[in-house]
């Protein structure tokens, strides 16, 4: 029998035996070829195995799950805490001490999550240790080791990361912002909105703010705000973000809900922005090629609403955001074809955005010198002036 095939199928009986075969033996070789498999296997298939793995366990032979700590996969570290936390007792609890601290990096991982479980117990003497490894350039060692100090309530680690948010250095705000993410801060949303408006990072955090806050509950509590995250992720796709997110955020119901309920300018610009992104990703099947066919139906699907969609209705609307102080002028800036509106633009004090308005200007075939000469008067940075000079 091919315990991979088994371990993995729907029969049942085969793999029941395949999966008390690989923790009786223990058959490292077939866990190993698992984890090697892990971006090949969809995630039911990964949770059924999970779940497989945990039933096969008992008194008698949990331990031997150790030996599959060399090969580490996020798909199997949940299962693997629970497994020795259930049957291992203050014994394991030692024992992964001693991994956290001398084990390999694959079993570090398992170790942290392992100790993100373990709430009720002291573990003083390695927060420390677990604060050094919150750094680490290792995603999943960092990840693991914030789920702990957020299960324990660090508040050395929390508000050192709070301070990086004041950082001058963008890299080092970005950072603080996915520790406190993990960390589940979410008293830090505002401030960390705040920056995504200002950030060259922008599109990044926004990723990162739905892993903090649901974007229903976002749309609820703050809708402008919400639709300047979504703007932002639109904006990513597929370049920065991989299109399978999609199936993350439940657009599809929140863009029709947007067009038929709640169209604002801000919701006319996400739809705007979105129905041109859309129509991009089902005309370039590089974009999808490597996706499953549940995400291709949707993103098909959602393209299909935007024909629908009435572009003039939703170009009227982006008007009111083309004025300085507004979240989404750089976006607007992009769907008004109006001249006139956008040389309203030119005395801005904004140099980027000046920039950015006279590249506009540029691509339709309409800048002139006198829209030069004026924004150059509001513009200082020697770095812009010589672009626009140019231009």
């Amino acid at each position: 029998m091919d315990l991979f095939k088994a371990i993995t199928g729907k029969n049942p009986v085969e793999y029941e035996k395949a999966a008390h075969e690989l923790i009786n033996t223990p058959d490292v070789e077939l866990f190993k070829k698992l984890v090697k498999q892990d971006d090949f296997l969809f995630d039911f298939v990964k949770n059924n195995v999970a779940k497989r793995i945990k039933q096969a366990c008992n008194k008698q032979n949990f331990k031997n799950i150790i030996e599959f700590t060399e090969f580490y996969s996020p798909s199997y570290d949940v299962i693997f805490a629970e497994i020795l936390i259930e049957f291992g007792g203050d014994e394991y609890f030692n024992r992964m001490k001693n991994l956290l601290i001398n084990g390999s990096d694959s079993q570090k991982k398992y170790a942290l999550k392992y100790f993100s479980y373990i709430k009720d117990s002291n573990i003083d003497d390695i927060l420390p240790l677990i604060r050094e490894y919150s750094k680490s350039k290792d995603e999943y060692i960092a990840n693991n080791a914030i789920e702990v100090l957020s299960a324990f309530n660090d508040d050395v680690s929390k508000n050192e990361a709070l301070s990086a948010l004041d950082s001058d250095d963008e890299f080092e705000q970005y950072n603080a912002i996915k520790f406190l993410v993990t960390y589940g801060e979410t008293e830090a949303l505002n401030k960390i909105i705040e920056i995504m408006k200002k950030s060259s990072l922008s599109e990044n955090i926004a990723s990162e703010i739905l892993y903090l806050i649901d974007i229903n509950t976002l749309l609820e509590c703050d809708a402008d705000n919400a639709i300047l995250v979504l703007c932002n992720i639109i904006n990513a796709i597929p370049e920065i973000m991989h299109p399978i997110t999609i199936m993350d955020y439940n657009l599809l119901e929140i863009f029709e809900k947007l067009y038929h309920e709640d169209l604002t300018s801000s919701s006319a610009l996400l739809l705007r922005m979105a129905k041109e992104k859309f129509n991009s990703l089902t005309e370039n099947e590089e974009y999808l090629f490597d996706c499953d066919k549940n995400t291709k139906e949707y993103i098909n699907t959602i393209n299909a609403f935007f024909r629908t969609v009435n572009d003039n209705k939703l170009n009227s609307l982006l008007y009111d955001e083309l004025y300085e102080d507004s979240d989404f002028v750089f976006f607007a800036v992009d769907y008004v074809n109006d001249v006139e509106e956008l040389e309203t633009l030119l005395d801005s004090s904004n140099q980027t955005l000046l920039l950015k308005v006279l590249t506009r200007l540029k691509e339709k075939q309409v800048l002139s010198a006198s829209h030069k000469e004026l924004a150059l008067n509001h513009i200082t940075s020697d770095n812009i002036r010589q672009i626009v000079e140019v231009l």
